[in-house]
């Protein structure tokens, strides 16, 4: 491996997390060692001091019993026995001098200097080392009632023997310790990685390919990379219906600009082919002037009905009270329904709040109105009703037009889509378009009952509250 790769390596997060997984493992073995070393010899250096005060007890009581005739019987009987002689005493007078000395061979390798060369009046305890060091002999003082003097003692070769072997039993598995902590480190960063990798790839699909219908697998857990997965993908699917509508938009614009651009172009060849008079170059701009309006109403009806349908249209949310937006409405179409002897019936309560865009709310409420003047016949009646509901408003227009055939309901939604009945009559074909987006960017559903000869009945459902947190 060469020494970029490996510099490469140094520098990628997992290796850093690896590397912090195995540090956290191995200095977690090497604490709990400790822990253990220390609690095992504080264990057993209570123990030897629990088996020489007892010992101490014993050689006390026989010598107050029978002073140092007692000392000397209680050593014979017990070498009689067979009992090892594992511990050390000395008995010296109230000047420290020594009196008896039971001292095994093996323990030659001590001095007794320091003993003798005083002791405490109460108990204490004495460590003396070996020559070699490897070994200490640990000695509890007591001194009698009569001023005499008794130590006794006992050495730590046994416990420096067990550590010695769990120092041993360590250090030599201190290198399993060491790839055990690297392995796991390595094994818990894949693991924890995984959504990171997955996300990588589905990124430079994406990049690579340029589609967006690429997801990341779901993520069965409650943790923060199966929220990230899950905010990702709603990411991706918001870019895509984005570009989804930005693509069937301009595919609308690129087509349905056609018809008016070639009207206006041939106004203009008419103009420039006739005389030149000056009544018909005036008649040749205002109809051009028209068209042109007419196609600006157009994109701006396209971009609405786009920026609802991808959810970026801007909605400035206010509580409103819809019987006055009703009836700025009625009053603004009253004139066209007067002009062909239409009645307009308004049925709603004086008072009726919800939370939602005004500005939009109007321009919904007109087109459904417009479309209910323009297709009843003269005479008729169209009749506008609103009403509550614990979670909702309803609003309904309803008209005494020819109606809608069965199989075109479904496609009057659709933009620039005419029904048979409507082509006779002037219009965009935008308007229903633009009532469902609009309805849809405020969470609501707007309805079509109609058979054909009976009139139809558009029926819009609204949400009281609305929040922009929900948009």
């Amino acid at each position: 491996m060469s020494l970029r790769v490996l510099e490469r390596l140094r520098r990628t997060f997992g290796f850093r997390l690896t590397l912090w997984y195995a540090a956290i493992f191995i200095l977690s073995s090497l604490a709990l060692f400790i822990l253990a070393y220390f609690f095992l010899a504080s264990s057993l250096r209570q123990k030897d001091h629990e088996l020489i005060r007892s010992r101490l007890r014993e050689v006390e009581a026989e010598y107050l019993t029978d002073g140092l005739k007692g000392i000397r019987q209680e050593l014979k009987m017990d070498r009689e026995v067979g009992k090892p002689n594992n511990f050390f005493i000395r008995l010296a007078g109230p000047t420290n001098h020594t009196i008896f000395l039971n001292l095994p061979d093996r323990w030659g390798g001590f001095s007794l200097k320091s003993l003798e060369a005083g002791a405490g009046s109460r108990a204490v305890w004495t460590r003396l080392g070996s020559k070699d060091d490897e070994n200490g002999l640990e000695i509890v003082t007591s001194r009698m009632a009569n001023g005499a003097i008794l130590q006794v003692g006992k050495d730590t070769e046994s416990r420096e023997d067990l550590l010695e072997t769990f120092r041993g039993i360590f250090f030599g598995g201190i290198l399993v310790i060491i790839v055990l902590g690297f392995g796991a480190g390595q094994f818990l960063t894949w693991r924890a990685l995984a959504p990171i990798r997955q996300l990588i790839a589905t990124v430079s699909t994406i990049a690579d390919t340029g589609k967006v219908q690429a997801r990341l697998s779901a993520i069965h857990t409650d943790d923060e990379f199966a929220e990230l997965s899950r905010l990702v993908n709603r990411m991706l699917a918001r870019i895509e219906t984005l570009i989804t509508g930005m693509k069937n938009t301009l595919d609308n614009v690129a087509h349905d600009l056609r018809t008016p651009m070639t009207r206006l172009r041939g106004m203009a060849e008419m103009a420039l082919a006739g005389n030149g008079s000056p009544t018909a170059c005036r008649e040749a701009l205002a109809d051009c002037l028209e068209e042109s309006e007419r196609v600006l109403a157009m994109l701006n009806t396209l971009m609405d009905i786009s920026e609802a349908e991808t959810g970026t249209l801007h909605l400035n949310l206010k509580r409103v009270n819809l019987p006055e937006i009703l009836a700025s409405v009625i009053e603004l179409y009253a004139y066209v329904a007067e002009d062909k002897q239409i009645t307009l019936e308004s049925n709603c309560p004086s008072e009726l709040y919800l939370t939602g865009d005004p500005e939009r709310l109007r321009q919904t409420l007109a087109n459904l109105l417009d479309n209910a003047i323009k297709y009843s016949p003269e005479s008729g009646k169209v009749t506008i009703e609103a009403w509550d509901r614990p979670d909702q408003v309803v609003i309904r227009v309803k008209d005494q037009g020819p109606g809608i055939a069965p199989a075109e309901i479904p496609r009057i939604w659709d933009r620039l889509y005419r029904g048979d009945e409507s082509r006779s009559q002037r219009g965009l074909g935008l308007g229903l378009s633009l009532v469902k987006a609009i309805v849809a960017a405020h969470h609501g559903q707007v309805e079509v009952a109609s058979q054909p000869g009976l009139g139809s009945e558009f029926s819009v459902y609204l949400p009281k509250q609305l929040s922009l947190t929900s948009l």
